[in-house]
This record gives C-alpha cells, sequence and structure tokens, in this order.
C-alpha cells in the first residue's frame, strides 16, 4: 500500500504564522524540504499581499528554489488573476481551492460558491492548456467557521460539477479540524464513482487529523496534504491552528506498513530547522519525543 504526500508547509503552514519570511528563507525551505523524498510541494500563494503578507513575493520565491529533479512545484490560486501570476513562473502545478459553505467564501474570497465553481472550471482549463496540473480544494468540507455543520450532500453535489471541469485531483479540506473518521469515509465513499483521484488536507485543531488521515488511506485516497512541524492555518478562519505534521504523518504510516517514499530523517532535520527559523515549539510531536522502531510486521 503507497499514498502519496503534499506538503504545504511552505504555503499554507506559512501562511498563519506570525513571523514573515522572506522569499529567500521560503525558497530555502522549499529545496530543504524537497531533498526528503517529498514529490509535490506547494511553494506559494498567489493571493493579495495586503491580506495574506506572509505570502508577499511569490513570484521570487518561484525563481529562487532550485529543487531536487522530479519534484513537482505547486502554488494556490483563488482566481483567474491568481492564476495569471502563477503562469508566468516554474510552477508545474495550479491548487484552486474555494470553500463550499457561502458565508466563508465571501469571507476569504469574495465570491459565491456558484462563482468559485465557474472559475475553477476557468482556471483548469486555463492550466491544462498551458501543460500544468489542475487541482482544486473544497474547503471546509467538513464545518464551517460561521455556518456550522456541513451537509455532505451539498460537499459531494460540488466535487461532482468539480470532476466534470476535468481537474487532475478533487481535494476535500477540514480547513479548521472539526472532522471525525466517519465523515472521511463518507466522502471519499460518496465520490469514489467520479473518476478522479481524491485528497485530503486535514488540520488537527481537534486532535483527529491523524485519525482521519488514516481513515483517508483506508478509503482508498491518493494524496494527503500536511505541513512538516505542524505550522499553518486559515488566516480567514476563527481559532484555526496547523495542518498536520508531516513527520507525525509519516511516522504513523510507515508504522502501518504504507510507503511514502519519504526519509524521515531527514523530514525531522527539516522540521528543526523550521522550529529554529520560527524561534518557538511548533505543533509536530514526532521532532519533541524522537522516533521508534516500527513493529514487526
Amino acid at each position: 500500500m503507497s499514498v502519496s504526500i503534499c506538503e504545504v508547509g511552505p504555503r499554507d503552514g506559512l501562511q498563519n504564522e506570525p513571523e514573515h519570511l522572506s522569499p529567500r528563507q521560503r525558497a530555502d525551505f522549499v529545496d530543504r524540504l524537497s531533498a526528503t523524498g517529498i514529490g509535490r510541494i506547494e511553494i506559494a500563494s498567489f493571493v493579495n499581499p495586503a491580506r495574506v503578507p506572509q505570502m508577499a513575493g511569490a513570484e521570487e520565491v518561484c525563481a529562487a528554489v532550485e529543487p531536487a529533479d522530479g519534484v513537482g512545484l505547486a502554488a494556490l490560486v483563488l482566481n483567474r488573476r491568481g492564476y495569471a501570476r502563477l503562469a508566468e513562473t516554474r510552477c508545474t502545478e495550479a491548487r484552486m481551492a474555494f470553500c463550499v459553505t457561502e458565508t466563508f467564501n465571501e469571507r476569504n474570497q469574495g465570491r459565491t460558491v456558484e462563482q468559485s465553481i465557474a472559475e475553477a472550471a476557468d482556471i483548469v482549463a486555463a492550466a491544462h492548456a498551458d501543460g500544468r496540473r489542475a487541482s482544486v480544494t473544497l474547503a471546509a468540507s467538513f464545518g464551517c467557521p460561521f455556518e456550522g455543520a456541513v451537509d455532505p450532500g451539498r460537499v459531494l453535489a460540488i466535487a461532482e460539477r468539480v470532476a466534470a471541469t476535468g481537474a487532475d485531483e478533487l481535494v476535500f479540506a477540514d480547513t479548521i479540524g472539526v472532522g471525525v473518521p466517519r465523515q472521511v469515509t463518507r466522502l471519499l465513499t460518496g465520490a469514489a464513482g467520479l473518476g478522479i483521484p481524491l485528497g485530503l488536507h486535514l488540520h488537527n485543531t481537534r486532535n483527529t487529523g491523524y485519525a482521519n488521515a488514516y481513515a483517508g488511506v483506508e478509503a482508498g485516497v491518493s494524496v494527503l496534504d500536511s505541513s512538516v512541524a505542524g505550522i499553518g492555518g486559515c488566516p480567514f478562519a476563527p481559532k484555526a491552528t496547523g495542518n498536520i505534521a508531516t513527520e507525525d504523518l509519516v511516522y504513523l504510516l510507515e508504522g502501518q506498513g504504507v510507503d511514502t517514499g519519504i526519509d524521515l530523517d531527514a523530514l525531522l532535520s527539516t522540521a528543526a530547522w523550521i522550529t529554529e527559523v520560527l524561534g518557538r515549539p511548533l505543533p509536530g510531536q514526532l521532532l519533541r519525543a524522537g522516533r521508534f522502531p516500527a513493529p514487526a510486521r
């Protein structure tokens, strides 16, 4: 059994941290991560820097990175303006995201859900015309900070329309970390027939992130997003905390016999580096506790 991991630390990780790293530091972060065996890294966000100043200088990051061979460079876009900026860079993948609830989507990107679905189709078409991958993330798929519980039927109806755009991947995001494994299973099972690889973007706000990740593996998920050292969160979601930590996730998966292709020692070294750069303890647990031999199979 194997699953791929998309590292989102340089984007979703840093966008909610109080420290503002320079483009050069962020490029160094990407390069360190690329040396761990991670195959895809979300390196930047092409959004308004006035709203998310931590992501200022996205073009500079893209120009400065020197990743290992074969590493896919992804970046977040929320609209065609963002994609137009991405199109001028070396990024090989556009990751478009929008919220499945009206209130959150309006606050996060100033669009109705209907408008964002149409924009997603436009971005997917543009990315494919340019020879890039296009992934779409459905934020707040497990719960909304403004509207509360989200009907899974609504999420799956939106997922069906996104799949029809021809996107290369569909990711369900637990943006505020409220989901539990049965929700993961329900969404992945419900979307299994859409003919598109499925992913999960999980936050550990209520300590269910890793259980949700493994429920996703058991349900056949193709990709898991995670952030080294557990940094991150959404600046427009009240009380949002960090993503699941990549090193903790890899430790779990390796112990369960799931192949990730990632060098855990190299990953821990990168977790230690970003902890030193940010100058404070970070949420990841494995860096503090240390490795332990995998159980006998």
